[in-house]
């Protein structure tokens, strides 16, 4: 089966194609305001990612890394709106070759560019020299890592002093009549084994890894507390998951399968976090 770095590589040659078409360049949950409000996917997922801009400070001129960035929606319209110069970063070339097409598309390719790192570049950043970026993000992509204490320890490298992480991420979380580890794991195990996740954190574990890497946490917080985290994928599938007839279509009505019954369970959310590099 290889590493678990290969396998989220493969089943992104699988599911890059089956994202891209039912979900076009933005893939991760919105802003749930901009939500309940009417706002469609996309925009709730920039209004997400506006916040997240703010929260870091980010300038124009600025340099950032994007951590996971995808098809390059988010990345994008992070750098359209900061005027900062951005780089996304990807373990997968599909993805990183459509990104290119839709950073160009958009007139952007002079101020964002997206690379294809190894499967376990993640751990060191090596590419990056210590002290150099205004802001590293992440979007829906860290839950993929098995090692994701290294990652955020890669970050703190980079980051100039002052300059903030900023990330949102798949989490799960008791919520109901689920308290405990194994009746969380009824619901969170078959969404970890079919979208490729070795393991999702929660809040509090998040926040103690960015600590223990040299972060001051500024925010951690469950952005659905108290309510069912369905996003832009409610279970009357509007958006078509499970009549998608695409390669390997089995797998992807799986995962709608499996994650509509742990958002249902309401132990799947998603947490925000901002951290700053001190001074």
């Amino acid at each position: 089966m290889g590493t678990v770095e290969a396998q989220v590589r493969t089943y992104y040659d699988t599911a890059g194609p089956a994202y891209s078409q039912l979900m076009g360049p933005f893939w991760h949950h919105g802003d749930l305001e901009s939500e309940t409000a009417g706002l469609s996917p996309a925009e709730a997922a920039k209004a997400l990612a506006l916040k997240q801009i703010k929260a870091a400070d980010l300038q124009p001129g600025g340099t950032a890394l994007d951590f996971g960035s995808g098809v390059g929606g988010t990345t994008v319209y992070m750098a359209s709106i900061s005027g900062a110069s951005f780089v996304g970063l990807s373990n997968n070339e599909w993805l990183s070759e459509q990104a290119r097409q839709y950073c160009a598309e958009q007139g952007m390719s002079s101020q964002v560019s997206f690379l294809t790192a190894g499967d376990e570049d993640y751990k060191t950043l090596v590419a990056w020299p210590t002290d150099s970026l205004d802001m590293v993000s992440f979007f829906e992509s860290v839950c993929h890592l098995p090692d994701k204490a290294s990652f955020f320890r890669a970050v703190f490298r980079i980051l100039k002093p002052g300059a903030r992480l900023v990330g949102v991420d798949w989490l799960q979380r008791a919520f109901g009549e689920y308290q405990t580890d194994e009746q969380i794991a009824q619901w969170m195990r078959p969404v970890e084994e079919v979208i490729s996740i070795p393991g999702h954190g929660t809040v509090d574990s998040y926040r103690e890894m960015i600590e223990a890497a040299g972060f001051v946490v500024e925010i951690a917080e469950d952005l659905y507390p108290g309510v069912e985290c369905w996003g832009s994928t409610p279970p009357d599938d509007g958006q078509g998951w499970g009549s998608y007839d695409g390669e390997l279509s089995t797998v992807i009505h799986d995962g709608k399968r499996v994650l509509d019954a742990a958002r249902a369970a309401g132990v799947f959310t998603v947490g925000r976090f901002v951290a700053r590099k001190p001074e």
